[in-house]
């Protein structure tokens, strides 16, 4: 995902559920769904505002499902798409994703990234991105939600320091952030 942040958050083992926050709702992003891109199935449900799919990034996918295969479906964890919800309610264009990156590690956190799209960024979508994230790691039981970001990236930090995430090192061009759940 382009111009987007990494988290880390802890939470145990639930199914992927879609989430709706509006204006946005989180659409988990499923093995079968990878292996379809990957054959060249595009459906048009897969419709990307500004253009940007999953094909762009076949070694993402493949090592999505190679994942998968070895490990199972890591679900609540993994991708989720971002979509614009319409005015009727309904998952419209992806604008972006969001991975949570599980299970958690020895404190109980679980990182997570979020990105958008060229097009959708700067339009208000990052708060809700970013609290749609922190609501299934909360619900599936995460302690801790951890993100990087690289340190130019003010807009992302900014997102992730009102949504609660406090700065909790540097390094190497990049910002850390954590929230207790």
């Amino acid at each position: 995902m382009h111009g987007g942040c990494r988290s880390s958050v802890v939470r145990a083992r639930v199914s992927a559920v879609e989430t709706a926050t509006r204006p946005i709702t989180l659409h988990p992003f499923t093995p079968s769904d990878a292996e379809r891109l990957l054959e060249g199935h595009v459906d048009p449900v897969d419709g990307w505002e500004g253009g940007y799919s999953f094909t762009d990034e076949p070694e993402l996918l493949a090592d999505y499902v190679r994942a998968t295969q070895r490990d199972g479906d890591p679900a609540p964890y993994g991708p989720y798409l971002v979509r614009r919800l319409g005015a009727d309610g309904e998952a419209g264009a992806a604008v972006g994703g969001v991975n949570l990156f599980g299970p958690p590690d020895e404190r109980g956190a679980v990182e997570f990234a979020f990105g958008l799209v060229p097009a959708a960024r700067g339009t208000g979508l990052s708060p809700y991105v970013v609290d749609a994230a922190l609501d299934v790691l909360r619900e599936a039981g995460a302690l801790i939600a951890r993100a990087e970001c690289e340190i130019a990236n003010l807009p992302a930090r900014r997102v992730l320091e009102q949504a609660g995430l406090g700065e909790v090192g540097r390094s190497d061009g990049v910002v850390a952030f954590e929230i207790r759940l």
